[in-house]
């Protein structure tokens, strides 16, 4: 397996971190992007790991801001052979009185800002050749769900712009994906998914019987990664432990 450099947005913290750690675990090169611009946050990282991290200050909703993360970390590492589209919010508020710009800030983080950071990729990527870009979806973006219209809806347009993308920029050699999740455990909702009620539910609901752990997120991008499979592009991968289609 050849080592790549791969830049991963919302690097500091759940998801992002323990995707960052183990996509260095296997020997790639990170561009973690933060606001803060500390890298992975909150663990301990061997010097062999830290070696393969390098921490980036930008904000997806400033394109200049990730123009520049994304010159630093090509200058540092050569070039730029992927994305993780990681960095995203989640807002819920009841759809009758959710004021619009709060309905437009979840758009705006979770979409536009995707579609930029994949812009200002495009140049990166088509000097290494090609490249994949992995887009962070949710199992959401299927279902209807109460007070979730903004988040819903925002990561239907996640599944879209990976699509559209994926045919547009293949002669190019770049492959556009998108990793679709269900209820996964991290250091920011670990508290949330304990409660008794919570749990409950979640057993019932999922069919494997629960949440999953964000380490299984981050292997599934992994593999993505470590597997050069051209033919695969375009698709929406769900990891929701078959809630989705569960009746």
């Amino acid at each position: 397996m050849t080592p790549l450099n791969i830049l991963l947005t919302g690097a500091s913290r759940g998801i992002g971190a323990v995707a960052a750690l183990e996509l260095a675990r296997r020997g790639h090169r990170v561009g973690c992007v933060s606001r803060r611009g500390t890298g992975p946050e909150g663990v301990e990282i061997s010097a062999e790991i830290r070696e393969h991290l390098v921490p980036l200050k930008g904000d997806v909703g400033d394109a200049a801001s990730i123009a520049e993360a994304m010159t630093a970390f090509a200058k540092t590492a050569g070039s730029i052979d992927g994305i993780v589209n990681n960095a995203g919010v989640h807002l819920t508020n009841r759809s009758e009185s959710q004021p619009l710009p709060e309905f437009e800030e979840v758009l705006r983080t979770n979409t536009t800002a995707t579609f930029s950071v994949c812009q200002q990729a495009y140049p990166h990527l088509v000097a290494a050749g090609g490249g994949l870009i992995v887009n962070m979806g949710s199992f959401f973006d299927k279902l209807g769900v109460k007070h979730n219209t903004a988040y819903c809806a925002s990561k239907a347009a996640v599944a879209a712009v990976t699509r559209c993308l994926a045919v547009e920029w293949a002669q190019k050699g770049i492959r556009v994906m998108t990793v679709a999740p269900g209820y996964i455990e991290t250091d920011l909702n670990k508290d949330f998914l304990a409660s008794e009620k919570t749990r409950a539910f979640l057993t019932a609901r999922i069919p494997v019987g629960g949440p999953a752990k964000a380490d299984e997120v981050a292997r599934l991008i992994a593999c993505l990664f470590d597997e050069n499979i051209p033919f695969l592009t375009g698709e929406t991968i769900y990891l929701d432990g078959g809630q989705g289609m569960a009746h």
